[in-house]
Formats: C-alpha cells, structure tokens, sequence
C-alpha cells in the first residue's frame, strides 16, 4: 500500500502484447512505465507523472511487473505498444544490456542500464545513477564531485559500480573502491582505466574490514554507501564506529524512510550527511529530460515525492 493507504496498481508484461491494447483504453493513455520485479513499491509514477502533467502531456507512466524471462519480449513490445521508454529496476539492469539495439558508453562501463528510449523503432539504453548522483552531491553539500576524493562502499556492483564510473568520468582526484573482496573492484578498475576517452587518475582498492576501512576513511572527503546496509531497520553500519569526523561528507543512498545507522554515526561525528531521496530525484529528472529532450520539472517531481514519503 502506498502513503495514502491505497494499493498501486501494476500491470504485466503480458499487458504489453497486442500493441498495447490494454495501455491506449487508459485514460490517459500509459506511454511510459518502470519495469521490476518486484515493482508495487516503486516511487516513480508519482514522481513522473507529476513530470508529466506539468508538461501539459496527456499521457502517464505506469508500474508494470516484468520478470526476468519476460525481459526481452516486453523491451521488444514497448515499440509496438506505442510507448515512448521505460525505466529498469531490479533485476532488470544488468539483464537489458545486451537486448537493445545502442547502449551509451557511460552505461556499459557502469555495466548497467536504467533508462530506455524507444526512437525510430530502437532501443536506445542510458544509465542516470552515475549522473543522479553527482547532482545529488552537488545540492547537498554545494561541492561539485570532481573535487571530491571518495570512497565507495560497495563500489563495484549494481548502483555502487555506476557511482564508481561516473566519478572516474568526472576525474575524481581520488576513488577508493571498497567491497567484501578485491576482485570485483580490480576488474572494474581496469575496465575503467582501459575505456577509450576515460582518463583515471587513482583508483584504490579495499575490502570491508576494519583496518582497511580505518585507512580509507582516513583518507578521503565523501563517503557514499552504496551497500544494501540501512534497507532494513535493524541493518547495522557498513562503517565501524569511531572512523568518521567531522571534516567528512556521507551520503547513504538508502532511502527507506528513516534514519539509518551510518546516517547515526555521521551526526555523532558531526559529519555532514544525507540519505538518498535527492539522488532518486535527480536520476529521474534526468531519465525524464532524456525522454523529451529539454529540462525536467525538478520541484514539481521534487514535491510528489516529498507528498509521497509526508
């Protein structure tokens, strides 16, 4: 159920069949939608709807449960359903690469894709993780994220590897990669290094353990969690105690509503700190510009979100 008590309503991919039938008899029609599985939970229709109507479009973005056998069917039927993108959420990130028909390059060193464009007939893939974030850093703190030195925790997978990219696409004077093994990390930083017209500087790697994060933290100005840690109220830190001060930034980019334990510790340190609502936004405002070509409605998606989580 959402805020207001009410029960989201999520179609199937098998609504996106026979051209979508299903999808045109709304009123107004769904020509966008998020994918997911699962989906119910999903914060974005608000938010781009609000988009959407403030563009004066006559047209919503719906939640449409897509399993992972489903996939490749429903990012073909979005063409024949008329639908102008989609966005892709769990576990659909990863999974989508090699479907559509041009992937940008930011998106396949993130090894990941968020945001379908459905253009002349193709599938165009883009990734606005990475570059939600460096907004998010921005308004936060008022320090653009390339001269930041951060450190990533869980830096290599899922959001963590897009945060990771787009700081070394920013030219961050320092990255440290930390996650339970170096291995994914070495391999990612090499991809990085390698890929034509990235330039990387540093890329430091660490695992999780006490002593390699005592170093870490003691050397870096931003620290962005982007492990599973907070999602569930009893998660502990991915942190120990005693490493921040108040000379660090920390960005958490759970959002779950409350307080997490790394957001506790940064108020004990004085650290400035936030979670990751203003990342959320901005990845959508962007996924939203993409889409029509021009500049979101920031505080119009901005305000359905709030309303959504008051």
């Amino acid at each position: 159920m959402n805020a207001c008590g009410e029960t989201p309503i999520v179609f199937t991919a098998s609504d996106l069949a026979d051209g979508g039938k299903v999808f045109r008899e709304l009123d107004p029609p769904a020509r966008l939608a998020v994918f997911g599985d699962p989906v119910a939970h999903s914060a974005s229709p608000p938010m781009h709807n609000a988009a959407l109507k403030a563009r004066g479009l006559e047209i919503q973005y719906v939640r449409i449960r897509v399993t992972s056998e489903e996939l490749p069917q429903a990012l073909r039927n979005l063409t024949t359903a008329g639908f102008l993108g989609a966005s892709l959420t769990i576990p659909h990130k990863q999974a989508a690469l090699p479907i559509l028909n041009e992937v940008s390059l930011e998106s396949r060193l993130m090894g990941a894709v968020n945001t379908v464009q459905v253009v002349d007939g193709k599938l165009r893939g883009h990734n606005t993780d990475g570059p939600g974030l460096s907004a998010a850093i921005r308004e936060e703190f008022g320090i653009p994220l390339k001269e930041l030195r951060v450190l990533i925790l869980g830096g290599a997978g899922g959001a963590g590897r897009a945060i990771t990219v787009q700081c070394a696409l920013e030219g961050c004077p320092g990255i440290t990669v930390a996650n339970r093994k170096t291995e994914k990390g070495d391999a990612l930083a090499s991809e990085i290094m390698t890929a034509r017209g990235v330039k990387v500087d540093s890329i430091a790697l660490s695992t999780l353990s006490s002593e390699a994060l005592q170093s870490a933290v003691a050397n870096c100005d931003l620290i962005i969690n982007a492990t599973p840690l907070g999602m569930k109220a009893d998660d502990p830190s991915p942190l120990p105690d005693g490493l921040l001060t108040a000379k660090h930034l920390v960005y958490d980019t759970v959002y779950s509503g409350g307080e997490t334990a790394l957001l506790k510790q940064s108020k004990m340190a004085r650290s400035r700190c936030t979670n990751g609502f203003s990342m959320l936004l901005h990845q959508g405002a962007l996924q939203n510009s993409l889409w029509f070509g021009e500049p979101a409605q920031v505080e119009t998606m901005r305000k359905a979100l709030t309303d959504l989580s008051s």
